[in-house]
């Protein structure tokens, strides 16, 4: 078997070990996409049925990495294993099984814009301040609900919860979670969520249909295993639990999504479900130099709660990890950008070869500055994506009414778009006449002679007849035959090109490379059905890795730590490591938040292969307001015989810089604007001892804060309010608190108890 032949003996093993539950600790750097990929060809190799193998990954790309890699090795029968994202893995089975739970085969898959603007509707309909009721707030509340399989009802039934709802003024959020789980019902929806939360329910309420997926998927392998939530870990707890051939992957000092559900207890507790558990480690850095890794190892070992294991590196020990410090963030862009203009000059390399990390978007901006001005060509991450452009949703919306006419938030898009002579006031009554009868939107408008005035009902019965010349044009034509009928007869493609603004062109542009990528996909041999709806179906699942068109252009690529885990540079800037940014200041109340903070810093660190800079800046705008800084309590935490002190800027006054003395100095200081956390403190701080709350702890609404009143803070103690200064919504309170003196509170983040 050739292809074991170059796998070191710990990958080896992992590989050969088929049967029976296994987790493999893949260190950062190790080959862990390669003992994947070879697992999963050595079961075929072996005799097992490709269709009785699944493979669960987070990202398309992975997916189709794993699956070119395992064809060179297997060949054809590759394409046979069930290979994907959890959610377009469980959106194939739902669109199977999906009646099973009342759903249609030809449901929507809303995406986030889509469940936000349903959201947004709701709250208008229930006459709630949209302000308290942040539809991202709910977004993300709803959310969080479903990736702890609580459903809309039984969060209404949950005392805890509805109390932490009440307490924050936001008692209604129960009944907009109902209200929004009915509405996608009724339009024949699910959002990404529900691709989870309803596998569940399919697997738990339906034996025979768990039984069929149980004897189905014989193999079992999850990547990325740390970043599963509570819902994904229970649908492959269920899938597995006939054969036990579960085999999962995964490095717990990466788990940085705590803040999308990820519980990294799965990982750690999987021996618990598997007692026979066989653990194999994979220590070996291929990636990075021999500094790096021991830079990465002095950080990551100040965790306590961890898998232990000892990454290790046999390349070359590599230059010394550099420091810089910067008077602000837009000097820090500048050292920054020209050290990348220096490097690239000095040793020949391309901009492609670096990358710049930072904790938050807002940190681009000093970076995006900085490169401009010298014509360094660049990249952003995360950015838009082009199907969330508005021209790309538009049409998709009619796509999507093509072939599921209930879809209500694609009806309330482009009924009068282009402009169609359906105003405001006929879509408000085609809405309530749906709601007054009990009926789907699509049904008031096929009868809109029925529910509508005279003047209104003939657009939109003209609207509903030319959605049904689509639907007969889309059930004999390929996919881009009907994209392009659609894009005509709606009159959008029209409308665009009669836009001779540039922004005009661009969007009609946009449309035309959307109408060649569904050009492409007619034209693939690889799959045999090519319609509308099935290329709707990919699109929908896409993830952020899709959305590179030119992974090859030499640019530097600027993203948050978040977006780079899984990719790696030879050259890596890590830059704003100050406190109170990176670790995050809402990461520092409690131990599992900042452990979770030093796997971020990790992460970008193990992103660098040849050279790590760290950067940090003493001064920085933050919510307007220019705030001193002082280094982060990570630099602090590195082993200094692996670190290069690279200071353009001197420390006041003392050209003898230590870590201890800085931040003595910035201890010292009476004018800093930002509490310093007390509840974990910094290494070899001498701070307060933390301020315990009361038992009956529970913010106040300070709209009607006054000067004089007394207030507790869950961290600072107990104070009192000196004086009040600014304008909605940045309005800061100046507060003496008797442990810790004078501080300054921006009201919208701080959570304070008014005592009286």
């Amino acid at each position: 078997m050739e292809y074991l032949s170059g796998l070191n003996p710990s990958q080896r093993a992992a590989v050969e070990q088929t049967n029976g539950p296994v987790m493999i600790v893949a260190g950062a750097g190790s080959g862990k996409t390669r003992v994947i990929t070879y697992r999963v060809a050595h079961l075929i190799k072996n005799g097992v049925d490709p269709f009785n193998i699944l493979v669960l990954t987070f990202t398309n790309k992975a997916a189709r990495g794993m699956r070119d890699r395992i064809l060179d090795v297997v060949g054809p029968e590759a394409k046979n294993c069930w290979m994907g994202t959890f959610h377009s893995i469980f959106a194939k089975i739902l669109r199977v099984e999906a009646e099973k739970i009342g759903y249609p085969n030809n449901f929507t898959i809303y995406d986030t814009d889509d469940s936000k603007s349903l959201i947004r509707s709701i709250l208008k309909e229930m006459q709630l301040d949209d302000k308290l009721y942040n539809a991202n707030f709910v977004y993300n509340r709803i959310s969080s609900a479903k990736n702890n399989l609580i459903s809309a009802t039984e969060y209404l039934q949950n005392e805890h919860i509805q109390a932490e709802d009440n307490s924050s003024g936001r008692g209604k959020i129960g009944e907009i979670y109902q209200a929004y789980t009915q509405r996608c019902f009724k339009s024949g929806a699910m959002d990404f969520d529900d691709l989870l939360f309803k596998t569940n329910i399919l697997l738990k309420d339906h034996p025979d249909v768990l039984y069929k997926y149980q004897n189905r998927f014989k193999y079992i392998m999850v990547d990325e295993y740390q970043d599963t939530n509570f819902s994904q870990y229970l649908i492959v707890k269920r899938l597995a639990a006939i054969n036990e051939n579960i085999c999962v992957v995964g490095d717990d000092a990466q788990s940085i999504y705590a803040f999308r559900g990820a519980n990294i207890q799965n990982i750690l507790n999987f021996e618990k479900d598997y007692p026979d558990l066989q653990v194999f480690k994979l220590e070996q850095n291929y990636r990075s130099t021999k500094n790096i890794v021991e830079v990465a190892n002095s950080i990551i070992s100040n965790n306590k709660n961890q898998l232990q294991k000892t990454v290790y590196s046999e390349n070359e020990i590599g230059e010394k990890i550099k420091v810089s410090r910067a008077f602000s963030d837009n000097d820090e862009g500048k050292q920054v950008a020209e050290s990348i203009a220096e490097q690239r000059a000095s040793k020949d390399l391309h901009y492609k070869n670096f990358a710049i990390l930072y904790r938050t978007n807002a940190q681009s901006r000093a970076m995006e500055e900085a490169l401009r001005k010298l014509n360094i060509p660049y990249k952003i991450y995360g950015g838009l994506s082009f199907y969330q452009r508005k021209e790309i949703k538009d049409l998709i919306a009619y796509f999507r009414l093509t072939y599921n006419p209930n879809d209500e938030e694609a009806i309330k898009r482009v009924i009068n778009y282009p402009r169609r002579g359906i105003g405001d006031t006929s879509i408000e009554r085609i809405i309530v006449a749906a709601d007054q009868h009990q009926i789907s939107l699509w049904e008031v408008i096929c009868g809109a002679s029925k529910y509508l005035d005279a003047r209104s009902a003939g657009a939109v019965a003209n609207f509903a007849t030319l959605i049904q010349s689509f639907q007969v044009m889309a059930k004999s034509n390929n996919a881009y035959d009907t994209a392009l009928h659609i894009a005509q007869h709606s009159t959008l493609l029209k409308e665009l090109h009669e836009d001779k603004s540039v922004e005009g062109l661009s969007r009609y542009e946009n449309i035309q490379e959307l109408l060649n990528g569904i050009k492409e996909f007619s034209e693939r041999e690889d799959i045999e059905q090519k319609g509308l709806d099935i290329f709707m179906q990919d699109i929908a699942l896409l993830t952020n890795d899709d959305n590179d068109k030119n992974p090859d252009a030499d640019t530097v690529s600027l993203m948050t730590i978040h977006s780079a885990k899984g990719l790696e540079f030879a050259h890596v800037y890590v830059v704003g490591l100050e406190e109170n940014l990176f670790p995050s200041q809402m990461s520092l109340s409690s131990r599992a938040d900042l452990e979770e903070e030093r796997r971020l810093f990790y992460v970008a660190i193990t992103r660098a292969e040849k050279q790590l800079h760290l950067s940090y800046a003493t001064s920085r705008y933050r919510w307007g307001t220019l705030t001193n800084c002082e280094p982060s309590r990570f630099i602090e935490e590195i082993d200094p015989q692996y670190l290069e002190i690279d200071f353009k800027v001197p420390a006041k006054n003392n050209d003898n810089f230590s870590f201890d003395q800085e931040r003595s100095a910035w201890q010292q200081k009476e004018s800093f604007s930002k509490p310093k956390p007390t509840l974990l403190p910094k290494t070899k701080s001498i701070l307060p001892k933390a301020h315990t709350p009361s038992p009956d702890f529970s913010p106040s609404d300070t709209s009607n804060l006054q000067v004089g009143m007394e207030v507790e803070h869950e961290r600072f103690g107990f104070g009192k309010v000196l004086q009040i200064e600014g304008n909605k919504p940045d309005i800061k309170a100046t507060i003496f608190f008797k442990e810790l003196g004078q501080k300054q509170l921006l009201l919208k983040f701080a959570k304070l108890r008014i005592v009286n």
